[in-house]
C-alpha cells in the first residue's frame, strides 16, 4: 500500500507541475466570477494543487531544501 501511495503521489506531482497554477488561480475565478456549476471533482483536483503549491512553499523557503544534489545544481563554468 505504501509502495502505492508514493506512486501516485509520483504521478500526481508530474502531472500537476505545471498544471497547478492554472488550477489553483483558474477554478476560483470561473467558479466565482463566471457562476460555473460545483463540480466535486475539480474541486478535489484544487485542494490537492493547493497541498502541492504548499509543499513548494515549505521545501523551498522553510526548510531551504532544492530538488536536486548540490554538483548537478552547480554551474560549471564557476568552477574555471
Amino acid at each position: 500500500m505504501r509502495s502505492f501511495l508514493k506512486e501516485m503521489y509520483g504521478v500526481g506531482i508530474l502531472f500537476f507541475y505545471y498544471m497547478k497554477y492554472i488550477i489553483l488561480f483558474g477554478w476560483p475565478m470561473l467558479r466565482f466570477g463566471l457562476d460555473y456549476k460545483e463540480n466535486i471533482i475539480i474541486d478535489i483536483l484544487w485542494v490537492y494543487c493547493l497541498l502541492l503549491m504548499i509543499k513548494d512553499i515549505v521545501y523551498k523557503f522553510v526548510l531551504k531544501r532544492s530538488y536536486c544534489d548540490r554538483v548537478s545544481c552547480q554551474d560549471d563554468t564557476k568552477n574555471k
